[in-house]
């Protein structure tokens, strides 16, 4: 039987390309990277935001081919229920579910002003009105959840699917230099002191391909 294969593009600068590549990993599947070249049309507007719709991450799976991030967990979670993408507790499953929805739709602003560029950094980065009202909520989510579940991670002891749908904003904090709290920057740590997002870093800045319009000096 043929491995699955998750589709992706830039490891430095796609945040959907890591949620979907770090859910595969957190679920234990055994997957192909198939990358695709950032020189694609299609992937250039999706990686600029000019695109209204996200085309990678896309996992095949034999006939199946899925490629939202939250149907891809969805799906992972399908596949292997025991790996713990969703919390095993009803209240802390929609919970979890509804934070990773917010990321999934939300946070405009965050997105365009801080894109994600992990070769990349801006210490003393102006952050503007619009960018700081999202930067403000997701530190409210963090401790919530932090709070209610004792760390280090999201909702526990272990790693889930709201972990890798904010993996990617913990790079764009380090990387436009990021004011946070001491509880914010310990799951920052946290986060990216994960073997997966270790190995993704290491990928991505060993990437040759660069987006000027993502590399501009702001």
């Amino acid at each position: 039987m043929s491995k699955a294969t998750l589709t992706i593009s830039s490891k430095n600068y796609s945040s959907w390309s890591l949620r979907g590549w770090l859910l595969c990993r957190m679920a234990g599947l055994d997957f192909e990277e198939k990358l695709l070249p950032s020189d694609d049309p299609d992937i250039r507007a999706e990686l600029l935001l000019l695109s209204p719709s996200f085309l990678v991450p896309r996992l095949t799976d034999g006939a199946v081919s899925v490629w939202d991030t939250l149907a891809i967990a969805e799906y992972l979670h399908e596949l292997f229920p025991k790996a713990g993408l969703l919390p095993a507790d009803k209240v802390a499953r929609s919970h979890c579910r509804s934070i990773s929805g917010e990321m999934h739709s939300g946070f405009a602003n965050l997105r365009s002003a801080l894109p994600m560029n992990l070769k990349a950094h801006f210490p003393n980065f102006k952050i503007w009105a619009g960018a700081q009202a999202d930067i403000d909520r997701v530190v409210a989510i963090w401790h919530e959840c932090l709070d209610l579940h004792g760390g280090p991670f999201l909702f526990g002891k272990a790693p889930n699917l709201a972990d890798a749908m904010y993996a990617p904003v913990c790079t764009r904090f380090l990387t436009y230099d990021v004011k946070l709290d001491e509880t914010c920057t310990a799951y920052c740590r946290t986060i990216m002191a994960m073997p997966h997002m270790q190995d993704w870093v290491a990928a991505a800045k060993a990437e040759p391909e660069e987006l000027d319009e993502l590399d501009v000096e702001f």
